[in-house]
């Protein structure tokens, strides 16, 4: 069953956070990520409330493809530049089959 990361961003320094989006794709890839969809702007929120400005949402084949891409050593590395330069949520949901 696929399952979906969803990531909420407030990017506080875009030009150094631009070293996490270089390497980001390798490790990503490798657990069968796919990227879905981003904003550029901030998200318009048409409904309560959204405590980041920006969304991802990625797919992975399933839950453990998504938490294998987390905890990869790799990603683990690449992630200390995202959590200097932005704040992030990230939540791991089932698809639906």
């Amino acid at each position: 069953m696929p399952a979906y990361v969803i990531g909420q961003l407030d990017i506080h320094d875009p030009d150094a956070y631009q070293a996490y989006l270089d390497g980001f794709l390798p490790s990503f890839e490798r657990h069968g990520g796919e990227l879905l969809a981003t904003s550029r702007a901030a998200t318009e929120v048409i409904e309560g409330s959204w405590s980041l400005p920006r969304t991802v949402i990625m797919r992975f084949p399933s839950v453990a493809h998504a938490k294998a891409w987390h905890s990869d050593p790799d990603y683990v590395e690449l992630a200390k530049i995202r959590h200097r330069t932005a704040r992030t949520n990230l939540v791991v949901v089932d698809g639906i089959a």
